[in-house]
């Protein structure tokens, strides 16, 4: 079998999509070669709207993960290109999909997840195996589908034997806890909203997808009583395994937070609200940590959330103890994580192995995850 395999990723940050080329056959995984493709206005639009009901979903949603399966062909011909490879030397593409829903235990106690996902397509585009579809077999086992990552994290950074916390900030923010206790090696979750809330505010108020560097939050003050009023989501108070996505966290959440907080007269500008939210996924992300492993020595920030220099200053601040460093100082730039590990999963999914972790899901044991459609 190849040991060259492709990894895609497009996230609930909806900013594009990062694919990989990963060579599998050393010591340690290697890239090969990295692209990023920003996603067109209109397929972006397309799939904000459709994490909410709306109608004709069916035929919007049959579209749009048209639409993402060319998008990825196209990342997946410009990796190939970069290298000079050929579809036939890649065993498999990764290709998690678009998350629209995510409702994991709510109903009858198993609820369901959808990624809009054309598989089939990809692989008559590419000419390449294809694996997709990585979360369902765990909801069907009890557990929540996500975080999917933990088990690579645990693969990739744990031969340092380092205690450490990978912190991906997408659209919502999840942990893996490395070493977090004699007891519990591996532990992951989803702590929060990561760039979802801070990006809808910044593009309704300034036309940009997302607030670059986090300038526009350092321009405002944050809002001590909003930012209490948020804290006080019963999701964060949670305990483990946990995972959340836009159907929580989304502007029609933050509305109705604004609308109770302004009843009490305060005054605020647009970049008062934006500090306030910057803060509010710094707190967030930082309360989960303190609660799950004390006195950690080292956070690894991967994901867009680790570019916003706003971002890793207050989480830098609210940890003192701790060194607040991105991904890239552990060999893996923050925005190859994911996608490397979606290349990861593909290969265990080929080999028929399970990569799945039932402390971090809640699931009922270790399952094989994905669905492979061949060429």
């Amino acid at each position: 079998m190849s040991e060259l395999f492709i990894g895609l990723m497009s996230g609930t940050s909806l900013d594009g999509v990062d694919g990989v080329l990963v060579d599998f056959g050393g010591d340690a995984p290697k890239v090969l070669a990295h692209e990023t493709l920003g996603f067109p206005d209109t397929l972006r639009a397309d799939f904000l709207a459709l994490n909410t009901s709306g109608p004709d979903e069916i035929h919007r949603g049959a579209l749009a993960a048209n639409g993402l399966a060319h998008l990825y062909a196209k990342v997946v011909d410009s990796l190939l290109h970069s290298t000079g490879l050929t579809a036939n030397a890649v065993h498999a593409i990764g290709a998690h999909g678009q998350t629209v829903r995510h409702r994991p235990g709510e109903f009858d106690g198993v609820g369901y997840t959808t990624q809009l996902n054309q598989p089939a397509l990809l692989a008559e585009l590419c000419g390449i195996n294809v694996v997709a579809d990585f979360r369902s077999r765990d909801v069907a086992a009890g557990g929540q589908g996500a975080p999917l990552v933990p088990p690579f994290h645990q693969a990739f950074f744990s031969p340092r034997g380092e205690r450490l916390a990978v912190l991906n900030i997408g659209g919502i923010s999840n942990f893996t806890l490395l070493n977090a206790t004699p007891e519990a090696p591996v532990l992951g979750f989803d702590c929060g909203p990561g760039n979802a809330l801070m990006d809808a505010w910044c593009h309704r108020h300034t036309g940009q997808h997302f607030d670059a560097d986090g300038a526009w939050a350092a321009s405002g003050t944050v809002l001590p009583e909003l930012l209490n009023r948020l804290l006080q989501e019963p999701f964060l108070q949670k305990k483990p395994p946990k995972s959340t996505g836009r159907d929580l966290f989304n502007i029609a959440w933050l509305e109705g937070h604004l609308i109770a907080w302004r009843a009490t007269g305060e005054d605020s500008t647009p970049a008062d609200i934006q500090a306030t939210l910057t803060e509010f996924t710094a707190r967030t992300c930082v309360d989960a940590l303190e609660r799950n492993m004390a006195a950690c020595p080292v956070v690894a920030v991967c994901g867009g959330g680790a570019y916003n220099g706003s971002l890793m200053r207050r989480l830098q601040a609210l940890l003192p103890g701790c060194k607040v460093q991105s991904s890239a100082s552990l060999g893996l730039p923050p925005l190859q994580v994911e996608a490397t590990a979606f290349a990861w999963l593909a290969r265990q999914t080929s080999l028929h192995r399970p990569s799945s972790l039932p402390k971090v899901t809640g699931a009922q044991g270790a399952r094989i995850l994905g669905a492979i459609y061949p060429a």
